[in-house]
Parts: structure tokens; C-alpha cells; sequence
């Protein structure tokens, strides 16, 4: 399959997820291009958190246009949100791939776990 049609069907995927949910297309975006595009793993997670950002604007903007709003109750969590980017941004180039790796895993596996029993 052609590289560009690789990329458009991963991007895909990652905008169903984030309009959907919110959020999570970083879980798809990631094994997708480490193991289907072949990006190297950080590289991969990095390309993930860039594709993310534009697709989080356009999700919320759509939902505002469908009269959504939740700009004062998203403030704090943005702030917040804003501090652990910049830390995790530094603790991204001191951490092995293998303990991405396994971050990346625990939190899929919480994530699933609550879904599935509706915790």
C-alpha cells in the first residue's frame, strides 16, 4: 500500500477517535506509525502529540458550532494540562523507549479495564 494512503488511513482513524471520544487517538496514531508506517518509536510518539493538537482544535470547534461550550469548565484542567506537557516534554528525552513502551501499555490497559467494567 502507498505510503500516502497509509498516512491518510492512520489520520483517519486518530479523527474518529478524537471526535468520538474526545481524545484517544494517540492510542491508534502511535502503533500505527511505529509499527505500520515504521516511524521509530519516540519519533512516533512525538508525530503522535503534533497530529493530536490540530485534531483536538477542530473536534472542539465543531462542537462548539453545534452549540457546545465548556471553555470555563476546561480552564483549570487546561492549565494544569499545560505544566505536565512542559515537564513531560524534558522527562520524553531521558526516558528509554522500553519504558514508553510500558507507560504506554498501562495506561491502554487502565484505560480498556475501565471501560469495559463502566468504572
Amino acid at each position: 500500500m502507498k505510503q500516502t494512503a497509509k498516512h491518510l488511513i492512520a489520520g483517519g482513524c486518530a479523527g474518529v477517535l478524537n471526535g468520538l471520544f474526545g481524545a484517544g487517538g494517540g492510542l491508534i496514531l502511535v502503533p500505527l506509525l511505529a509499527g505500520w508506517i515504521g516511524l521509530e518509536q519516540k519519533r512516533a510518539f512525538a508525530t503522535s502529540v503534533a497530529i493530536i493538537l490540530p485534531l483536538s482544535v477542530v473536534s472542539y470547534a465543531l462542537f462548539c458550532l453545534q452549540g457546545g461550550n465548556v471553555w470555563k469548565e476546561a480552564l483549570p484542567y487546561l492549565l494544569g494540562g499545560i505544566v505536565g506537557g512542559l515537564l513531560s516534554a524534558k522527562l520524553f528525552q531521558r526516558i528509554s523507549t522500553l519504558w514508553l513502551h510500558r507507560l504506554f501499555g498501562i495506561l491502554i490497559l487502565y484505560g480498556g479495564v475501565k471501560a469495559v467494567l463502566g468504572l
